[in-house]
């Protein structure tokens, strides 16, 4: 029987982690623009400063000991083998303005979606040019 190893350095892991988490925050802010004309309808968000503290505090721990330690949040937590959940939260800024100024509303979701969209790419980005240096 043959027993295959996988070996992830840290930077692959956080990057894969912001991948996932800006994926997952794009179909929550998709929702977003094409639901809102529902009946109790409510804007959600994932926890985005959640998740960056606990990106922060998992990289300050590389920088110390060479390992990452991940914490878990009231919204966000790590499992095993590189699992992670993150609970989409009502977005009350947004519900507010959805009440008072749809048009606002929308270029928030919008504004909203450019970012996450550019986070994303800058992420995958970093990882494709950090695997083709490594199997340079």
């Amino acid at each position: 029987m043959k027993v295959t190893t996988t070996t992830i350095d840290n930077i692959t892991e956080v990057l894969t982690r912001i991948i996932e988490f800006t994926e997952r925050r794009r179909e929550i802010l998709t929702r977003n623009l094409f639901d809102y004309k529902t009946s109790d309808f409510q804007p959600k968000d994932l926890p985005v400063c959640e998740f960056a503290e606990c990106m922060t505090e998992a990289v300050t721990e590389h920088l110390r000991s060479q390992r990452l330690l991940w914490c878990d949040r009231d919204n966000v937590t790590f499992g095993e083998q590189g699992s992670f959940d993150a609970v989409a939260v009502v977005d009350t800024e947004a519900a507010a303005l959805l009440d008072t100024d749809t048009k606002q509303y929308l270029q928030m979701q919008i504004h909203k979606l450019s970012e996450n969209l550019m986070n994303n790419r800058i992420a995958v980005e970093l990882l494709r040019q950090k695997r083709q240096r490594d199997f340079c």
